[in-house]
């Protein structure tokens, strides 16, 4: 049953975040978060799944990530705090569902964070300089932690240099492989052709869908700044959707570029397409994209690590979480105790090597969360909210949730068998909170809603 309290405002729940962020800084927040370095090695993947017309399953994920994504801009425009899915699904459901939903963002994004330091680390670092990948990964996640504590306008500040230079690489891309097709060495045949020898045209597509979706993840990060925009019920919308916007249309051309200059085969062979585009047209130093790839995995990095911190934090506020990690910096008010411990988190997972066996199940942890997202959405509909803020069609949540359930079939078994565990995992921690919470004294109505809900803290 949904809880039906009065949204408060941050102010009076506690210390409240500071509001800095404009429309055009969270446009390109969120931008700079899809645009991540998924996009450097997807395109390959995407090509060996579906075949030559890459640009149609990187089309129709957008479509399905757009679906979610309006659901997200109603619950961030009428409940505009940190904590995200966690704090919509437990106003919903209660915080047993919510700490489900929170732990699944938070072990993705810690498994995130970890993953890009090391491949920070890796192959893109030693075409200048060979050094350890764990004493990189450590120093990496330090040093991002520090940009982070420093306050959110400067990290986003510094996500607008580097999604400036992501997206100037992406369209390289696209005019080299124009530049290949009015010179007469690419072929447009190849954007037609939808399917691979085991599978038909509508497997594929699907089938190509679900590993363009992981390219646009990262929108629903953003709901964890709202409440350090201005003015979150007018900028998040035509941030949100205006940066989805823009991925979805630089990778489609990317898409077709790289299909018409570089043949299937070869694209679906390489860890580096885009690279394979840049050696087929000439004239671009390949070290050039090596660079490009670092910067993409470092904003994307930054950007997750804000996500991961301000998601900490918000279930902290919401009793989910020790309140430890609710305490900001006096001056900066930036999360200091989240942003610490989920980067030592992510430094425990990056120095032991086991996030590899972690990152096939971010799509569909994530799968889980948008589904709870797009049903609260609905349930929530309950409570009217204040008047102005964003409210999607019924049918794009519908749609939504029924698109997450289609996407999840198509995992493989053996994530899904890693992901269960993660999940049960999740189940098992959420059901010790509801026991500790039910030990506790019942409270007042003022601090239940403090909670989200009209309840007394005590219930589970």
């Amino acid at each position: 049953m949904a809880r039906e309290a009065k949204p408060l405002s941050a102010d009076t729940e506690g210390p409240a975040l500071k509001r800095t962020l404009t429309t055009p800084l969270l446009y390109f927040f969120i931008l700079g978060d899809v645009l991540g370095a998924g996009v450097y090695v997807l395109v390959g993947q995407v090509a060996a799944d579906s075949g030559g017309a890459v640009w149609a399953p990187l089309a129709v994920a957008l479509l399905l990530a757009l679906l979610t994504a309006s659901s997200y801009a109603e619950l961030a425009t009428k409940y505009p705090r940190a904590g995200g899915a966690s704090h919509y699904v437990t106003r919903a459901f209660g915080p047993f569902a919510g700490f489900v939903a929170g732990f699944c963002m938070l072990a993705a994004g810690i498994v995130s964070v970890a993953a890009l330091a090391r491949g920070f680390g890796g192959d893109y670092l030693s075409a200048f300089v060979t050094l350890p990948v764990g004493l990189v990964a450590v120093a990496f996640l330090a040093l991002l932690a520090l940009v982070n504590a420093r306050g959110v306008k400067e990290s986003t500040r510094a996500n607008v240099v580097a999604t400036v230079i992501e997206v100037g690489g992406l369209l390289v891309i696209v005019v080299l492989g124009g530049w290949l097709l009015l010179r007469g060495d690419g072929d447009l045949g190849r954007l037609g052709r939808l399917g691979t020898p085991e599978k038909g045209a509508a497997a594929a597509l699907l089938s190509g869908a679900v590993l363009a979706y992981y390219s646009f993840v990262g929108f629903e990060t953003s709901v964890n700044v709202a409440e350090e925009t201005r003015d979150p019920r007018r900028s998040y919308p035509r941030a949100l959707f205006g940066a989805l916007a823009t991925a979805g249309a630089v990778y489609v051309l990317v898409g077709i570029a790289a299909s018409a200059a570089v043949p299937t085969a070869r694209l679906a062979g390489s860890s580096g397409p885009l690279l394979e585009v840049v050696r087929e047209a000439g004239g671009v130093p390949p070290r050039l994209f090596s660079a490009i790839a670092l910067v993409a995995v470092a904003n994307g990095a930054l950007l997750t690590g804000i996500m991961s911190s301000r998601l900490a934090y918000g279930m902290a506020r919401d009793g989910l979480l020790p309140r430890f990690l609710a305490k900001v910096l006096p001056g900066r008010r930036t999360p200091w105790a989240a942003i610490a411990v989920t980067t030592a988190l992510a430094m425990a997972l990056a120095l032991t090597g086991s996030v590899a066996t972690l990152a096939s199940t971010l799509v569909l942890l994530l799968l889980v969360v948008f589904l709870m997202v797009n049903i609260a959405v609905l349930v929530l509909r309950r409570d009217p909210g204040d008047a102005g803020h964003f409210r999607t069609p019924t049918v794009l949540p519908v749609l939504g949730a029924v698109s997450c359930v289609v996407l999840a079939t198509q995992v493989e078994g053996d994530v899904w068998l890693r992901g269960l565990l993660v999940l049960a995992t999740g189940v098992v921690l959420a059901a010790l909170v509801a026991v500790r919470r039910s030990r506790r004294p019942a409270r007042s109505p003022d601090a239940a809603a403090a909670n989200g809900t009209d309840e007394p803290a005590s219930r589970p």
